[in-house]
C-alpha cells in the first residue's frame, strides 16, 4: 500500500551538479553497503592493485563481472591497457591491505611488499592470500561513465583461497568505514 505524504527529495537542477549536490550524494551513497575487493593486473612486469567496492556479477552464462575504476588512476589505466585482471574478494582480516591499497599516493615500487599474495594461473595477476573468492578476467568491454571506467570482464579462472575451517567473515564497506558482518 502506498504511504501518505510526499518525500522531501533534493532535486538536482541543471546540467552541472552544484557542490551541495555532490556533497549530499557522497553522504547518501556512503550508506550503500558493499563488499570489498582488490583489483589487480600486471603491465610491463609491474604489478598494479587497488581496493574497490564497486564491483558486481553481471552474468553466470558466460561468467561475467564488472568493476568501476577511476579513469585517471594507475589501476584504471593499467587494466585498460592490459586486457586482463583479477578480483580478490576480501575477508575482515584483509582490512590492513584494503586500507593500504585504497590510499592515494601509494608507491609503484614495493606496492605489494607487505601484502601476502600468489599469482593467478590464467592471467598472472595478484590474488591476495586467504581471499573468500577470486576471479581472473579478460576484458570484453570498457564503458566510460563520468569520472570512471566500467570494465566488463569475462571470467577465465576462479576459486576460493579462504581456509575451509574458518568462517568466511567478509569485509564490508558502509558509512565510509569498514565493518564485519555480525555473526
Amino acid at each position: 500500500m502506498e504511504s501518505p505524504g510526499t518525500l522531501d527529495a533534493h532535486r538536482l537542477d541543471g546540467e552541472q551538479p552544484s557542490q551541495a549536490d555532490i556533497d549530499l550524494y557522497r553522504v547518501l551513497s556512503a550508506d550503500i553497503s558493499a563488499g570489498v575487493a582488490v583489483v589487480s593486473t600486471s603491465l610491463r612486469k609491474r604489478d598494479y592493485a587497488a581496493t574497490v567496492t564497486a564491483f558486481l556479477s553481471v552474468s553466470d552464462d558466460p561468467p561475467t563481472m564488472l568493476v568501476s575504476l577511476y579513469a585517471g588512476s594507475r589501476i584504471g589505466e593499467a587494466v585498460a591497457a592490459t586486457g586482463t585482471w583479477a578480483l580478490s574478494v576480501l575477508r575482515s582480516k584483509h582490512q590492513g591491505a584494503a586500507d593500504w591499497l585504497a590510499s592515494p599516493g601509494t608507491p609503484v615500487e614495493g606496492l605489494l611488499a607487505q601484502v601476502p599474495y600468489r599469482r593467478g594461473p590464467a592471467t598472472g595477476s595478484v590474488i591476495l592470500d586467504g581471499s573468500i573468492a577470486y576471479f581472473e578476467l579478460r576484458t570484453v568491454a570498457i564503458h566510460p561513465a563520468a569520472t570512471h571506467l566500467l570494465v566488463v570482464g569475462e571470467v577465465v579462472a576462479l576459486g576460493g583461497d579462504a581456509p575451509g575451517s574458518e568462517v568466511p567473515d567478509p569485509l564490508i564497506h558502509f558509512a565510509s568505514a569498514y565493518h564485519r558482518l555480525a555473526r
